[in-house]
């Protein structure tokens, strides 16, 4: 990888915002291979690997939005 696409060392928003990319392309392909497998075991972990990387891609995204309940303490 070259380092134009990856963040700026220090910058936790820009990570945040790196992983939440190529997460979403790894989630995206897990659920464009369960049309390419019978096994209903391999397409159930297909999918609930792919829902796992939602809720991951979810928490990066409100961690960048700062909306999660720890940005909101005072």
């Amino acid at each position: 990888m070259d380092t134009e696409s990856q963040p700026a060392h220090t910058d936790p928003l820009a990570h945040a915002r790196h992983l939440t990319l190529r997460l979403q392309d790894i989630r995206d392909q897990f659920r464009e291979d369960l049309d390419k497998v019978e096994d209903p075991r391999a397409q159930a972990i297909f999918e609930t690997t792919a829902e796992v990387l939602g809720g991951l891609i979810k928490a990066l995204t409100e961690f960048q939005q700062k909306n999660d309940s720890a940005w909101r303490r005072q």
